[in-house]
């Protein structure tokens, strides 16, 4: 059967020698005699998995020993749970950003723990830009907490912001898409099925120096701490998961950060450029320096297209461009999996699109 061109937001696009070598080891994983489903995770083989891509991790982030690396379960609800119930009491306050859907989700999850305060929002605006990062943070908060790349909305902040206090971001859609600072942060983690593989796992990097200063006793499942002390296997971990993330940890690191980085920018431009041009579209975001390269969303200018246009893409192979239930229209993804050779299709099919006469 011919693969389609997958923009789907997530699970999202995966390079072909990644699901070449995941396929294979279900059925024999690394001369184990068993599948990959099937290897004990406190063997010698899973050891391997775990600390190659927990090292892996470390060396793309360009960090030290200073920062532990979790692979942990329930994706990135959980964390949202988890960030205030470890680093903030209740008689604490953190602040977040609210600069889209997910972000507000992580704002309303931590004030069932403690003082959560909203420090900046574009709610108002229906979050079709980033909101202003604040100049005034307090130096008594526990953490402030953004997210980095706003996948509904199609918003994108770059540049890693300066904070006078530990600085948390939910980076689960634009993680090694490009070049940046890592060790600017206290806190950082990202879901695995958009840049890191399968779904079934989130990686969660935590600075040593925040760790030791847990706000609760908690249970073991719910403490970062008991699950760095345990090296991420304090209950099975999601195995093949994990084998996944490792291999496009591998791919990531044999393509290199920056020439993603590079590539990643030619497909987004490529992209805006055409809905800029074409006469049928219109984009969402209203400030350039806010969009995304990784999910761009836009409508058609007239609401009788959007099930045309859906249609037109569907006939010619193409999935995963149907916006988010929340905002609706369109939303393509741009991953790093995703090829140029399939953003240049996309592109064409627009093109091709607008001078098809309006039924």
């Amino acid at each position: 059967m011919r693969r389609k061109v997958n923009f789907n937001a997530g699970p999202a696009a995966l390079p072909h020698e990644v699901l070449e070598h995941a396929s294979d080891a279900v059925l024999a994983y690394d001369n184990s005699g068993l599948s990959i489903l099937e290897i004990p995770h406190r063997g010698k083989e899973y050891d391997a998995i775990n600390e190659e891509s927990r090292q892996l991790v470390k060396e793309l982030c360009g960090l030290d020993d200073d920062y532990e690396v979790l692979w942990m379960h329930g994706g990135g609800r959980l964390q949202f749970c988890m960030v205030p119930m470890n680093f903030m009491s209740q008689q604490d306050s953190a602040g977040y950003i609210v600069s889209g859907h997910w972000a507000e989700e992580a704002f309303e999850y931590a004030t069932h723990y403690g003082n959560a305060q909203i420090l900046a929002t574009s709610r108002e605006d229906n979050y079709n830009h980033l909101p202003i990062w604040p100049t005034n943070i307090s130096k008594e908060l526990a953490y402030v907490h953004y997210t980095s790349n706003n996948t509904i909305y199609g918003t994108q902040m770059k540049e890693t912001p300066e904070c006078n206090v530990p600085l948390i971001c939910d980076m689960s859609s634009d993680i090694f898409s490009l070049e940046r600072d890592y060790s600017k942060y206290s806190m950082f983690y990202a879901v695995a099925q958009k840049n890191l593989g399968a779904a079934g796992a989130t990686l969660a990097v935590i600075h040593k120096d925040l760790l030791q200063h847990s706000r609760r006793t908690l249970p073991p499942m719910l403490s970062y701490r008991a699950h760095a002390e345990k090296d991420s296997v304090l209950n099975t971990p999601p195995i093949y998961a994990v084998y996944t993330a490792l291999l496009m940890l591998r791919w990531t690191k044999a393509k290199g950060i920056q020439a993603i980085e590079k590539e990643n920018t030619e497909k987004a431009k490529l992209l805006y450029n055409e809905l800029e041009r074409n006469s049928k579209f219109k984009l969402t975001v209203t400030r350039k320096q806010d969009r995304s390269m990784m999910n761009i969303c836009f409508t058609t200018k007239y609401k009788r297209d959007e099930k045309l246009f859906l249609d037109f893409c569907t006939k010619r192979n193409i999935t995963g461009i149907t916006g988010h239930r929340l905002a609706g229209a369109f939303r393509v993804s741009l991953y790093n999996a995703v090829q140029l050779s399939h953003v240049k299709k996309l592109v064409q099919v627009m093109q091709e699109f607008e001078g098809k006469p309006t039924v």
